[in-house]
């Protein structure tokens, strides 16, 4: 096991009505004036907007709004909730949604506080310094960026989709009440199942000295994910499963799982290339297409551990290594595309893309490789994506 400091400085609000809260604790915390930013329709759709600017309002917390935020976070709109955070001299910003409004809150928080352009950050040209505070109210078990030191955002001039990491990105708390994922629909539901199950998968396939403890919380994570997902996907308002998903989220992100390890999310960043590339395409899917065909590519480099992988997940029972670890994968597979997942590029209805292309966006046009169970450079990657027509 690998030194490693474990910090998780995120107060969790978790249960049933503890949004009506909001207000209270924002005050609590003594910030005035804040902004709030959340994404198109769906929580005024639901009463949840109404219910937030009640307790804000209660509280006396004064707020500017910033609706509007899309699936893949745009920095175009970070720049403009900057100015206005500025402008309006806000003291903390609140994000109410899924990761894609949780990420734009944080880099927003991060720009309103560096005099040059925040793309510095997620470009490696800068290291944050300072930031507003954050916090959120949860409405999407996926990403886990409400307890996460990360954030993505997407550069669509350049088409580049990169991620953030660091501690000023952490959220002041989250509020997590899993009745406000009832609405969400089967195909975002299953997303989400993906993102959080790769978050600790990537970790766990991360070539280290052995970590038995993390293991066995990784594994138990990830059989307690397919076991509520298979109950969500038939009723989605089943509480206890819903929270389940909504835990796990956090903890598949909150660092638990890689204590010990070091970790590269390598399969994040071949999606990151994918999405960046065609923003309609969401995360989550984009992960169950290209997570399998990795595994594909690399489990041979590392069978024990596939192996170990597929008896502790998926109950493979198989006693060669070889033979156990390709089952496991292939479970993982059957599993991704039983709740709806896609399989290859054709599932999506995006135009014909070259290998090469999502081979350059990913290493930064030949300038870096990724540390993965093998080193992913340029020709692994294109191997990788033509694996996925």
């Amino acid at each position: 096991m690998q030194n490693f400091i474990y910090h998780t400085p995120t107060k969790v609000f978790f249960g049933k009505d503890t949004h009506k809260n909001v207000g209270e604790i924002i005050r609590n915390y003594g910030y005035k004036k804040i902004m709030m930013q959340y994404g198109k329709s769906s929580i005024k759709k639901s009463g949840l907007y109404d219910e937030v600017v009640k307790s804000l309002r209660e509280n006396n917390i004064e707020f500017v709004e910033m609706g509007g935020v899309e699936p893949n976070p745009r920095l175009s709109f970070v720049y403009d909730a900057i100015k206005v955070a500025r402008e309006e001299k806000v003291e903390f910003i609140l994000a109410v949604g899924g990761g894609s409004v949780i990420d734009s809150c944080k880099v927003t928080a991060l720009g309103v506080k560096y005099d040059g352009d925040v793309w510095d950050f997620p470009a490696k040209k800068a290291t944050p310094k300072d930031a507003l505070p954050v916090g959120c109210i949860l409405t999407i078990s996926a990403a886990g960026s409400e307890m996460s030191q990360s954030a993505v955002i997407s550069n669509t001039d350049i088409k580049e989709k990169r991620g953030c990491g660091t501690e000023f990105n952490r959220c002041k708390f989250a509020i997590l009440n899993p009745e406000l994922t009832y609405s969400v629909s089967q195909y975002q539901t299953a997303c989400g199942i993906v993102d959080m199950m790769t978050h600790t998968m990537e970790r766990y396939f991360y070539p280290v000295d052995p970590t038995p403890l993390t293991d066995s919380i990784s594994e138990a994570l990830l059989k307690n994910i397919i076991k509520s997902s298979k109950v969500v996907m038939t009723n989605p308002s089943d509480y206890e499963a819903r929270a389940n998903l909504m835990w796990a989220s956090s903890l598949c992100h909150n660092d638990l799982t890689g204590c010990g390890r070091a970790h590269a999310l390598a399969v994040h960043q071949l999606e990151h290339a994918l999405s960046g590339e065609h923003e309609d395409v969401p995360h989550g899917a984009g992960l169950a297409l290209l997570y399998p065909k990795w595994a594909k590519y690399v489990y041979k480099y590392d069978i024990p551990r596939f192996a170990q992988f597929a008896r502790n997940v998926w109950d493979v029972e198989n006693t060669d290594d070889e033979k156990a670890a390709l089952e496991g994968i292939l479970k993982m597979e059957e599993f991704f595309k039983s709740i709806g997942m896609p399989c290859f590029l054709s599932d999506f209805d995006i135009p014909d893309t070259p290998s090469e292309v999502y081979a350059d966006l990913c290493t930064y046009s030949r300038t870096r490789t990724i540390p993965s169970v093998i080193e992913l450079g340029y020709d692994q990657i294109k191997d990788i994506f033509d694996m996925c027509v």
